[in-house]
């Protein structure tokens, strides 16, 4: 676009929403760096698109302040904020055209005709979209009609753009091309984007950070990568991801790491200064840390198959075992291991957590 979107950073500052006796966000704080793209997730009634709501100043807070930028917007209403929100529902005006509807908030804000025709179909360009401009919104396909909401956004140059379950009106398979779109205009850009999804998957796909919410405060907040091995408890470790928990015995702490006794088998993991080192402990497993195979070894977990699907590149086994039922996914399956069959169960480093 012609002039350069100037990202900003987003604060909350022990951030309080109530409504009544029902507190919706709970004494939150968190900062978001300019230019990142950073995701609310969590399950319904967490929080997410309250807080969301309020950098765009559709909620007001109970208590507390946000920044964006240097500037507290805390009392500052929509208009005065610098911010854009796609909607989950696009909201586009059926009785436009698309460039009509990129147009609107140009034309909302006084720019003339011209200037704002320019800038929308700059805008258009960006998301892909041009020679689009005279169609109606019915004859779009839905991440058309998503690449419309965002090009509607970008216009104002928002120092921070808000995305409120963008994907959830798509089929699987447009949603990840969708998704991959937004994070590439994001990063090319340099934009602040503010993300909500219950999606973990997505979550995933698309953040610098994730903020986790678990009722109306923030459970973790970390890079995916981060919040997959290192969940900081067991509701991070069952909600991002596949985990199977099981208990693990302390032994011994040796420098970084710390040895368990899991059903006989010895494992050496970080400990992460984890407190309370001791007894039985939660340890999550996912599903790639364990190697199955009809072949009886030493130092395995042995069991018995519970259930085995095969999905076309890949077999999911649950597998009856002293540890409990662990669930392992096999990508390297040719023929997969029947139910009732006798199996060892190794376990690998990677994949595998001591959790606090």
């Amino acid at each position: 676009m012609s002039t350069e979107i100037k990202a900003a950073s987003v604060e909350f500052q022990a951030v309080t929403k109530a409504y009544g006796s029902v507190i919706a966000v709970n004494n939150i704080s968190f900062r978001i760096e300019p230019g990142t793209l950073v995701t609310l997730l969590g399950p319904s009634g967490c929080g997410k698109t309250t807080n969301l709501r309020m950098i765009a100043g559709l909620e007001q807070v109970t208590s507390g302040e946000i920044y964006i930028g240097e500037r507290n917007v805390t009392q500052l209403p929509v208009t005065q904020r610098d911010v854009s929100m796609v909607f989950q529902s696009y909201a586009l005006f059926p009785h436009m055209s698309v460039l009509e509807n990129v147009c609107y908030g140009l034309k909302e804000q006084g720019l003339k005709k011209a200037a704002a025709i320019k800038a929308a179909e700059e805008g258009m360009e960006m998301v892909g979209l041009v020679g689009y401009g005279k169609r109606m919104p019915n004859e779009l396909s839905g991440g058309q009609q998503q690449r419309v909401a965002v090009a509607r956004a970008l216009v104002l140059k928002p120092k921070v753009l808000l995305f409120d379950e963008p994907l959830s009106n798509l089929d699987a398979k447009l949603r990840r091309r969708v998704r991959e779109e937004i994070r590439e205009l994001q990063q090319n850009l340099g934009l602040t984007a503010v993300y909500v999804t219950h999606d973990q998957e997505e979550a995933m796909a698309v953040s610098d950070k994730i903020i986790v919410m678990k009722n109306a405060e923030i459970a973790q907040h970390a890079s995916p990568r981060e919040l997959y091995e290192e969940p900081g408890d067991l509701f991070i470790a069952d909600f991002i991801g596949d985990a199977t928990m099981v208990k693990g015995t302390f032994i011994q702490k040796n420098g970084e790491n710390a040895v368990f006794d899991l059903a006989g088998v010895k494992m050496t993991l970080p400990h992460r200064n984890i407190k309370g080192l001791h007894g039985d402990m939660d340890i999550a497993i996912r599903p790639h840390a364990l190697h199955v195979s009809t072949e009886i070894k030493e130092n395995c977990i042995q069991g018995k198959v519970g259930k085995s699907t095969y999905l076309g590149g890949f077999v999911e086994y649950e597998i009856d075992t002293p540890l409990g039922n662990l669930f392992a996914v096999d990508h390297q399956a040719v023929v997969p291991i029947p139910v009732g069959e006798k199996v060892s169960v190794e376990i690998g480093q990677k994949g595998v957590a001591l959790v606090g």
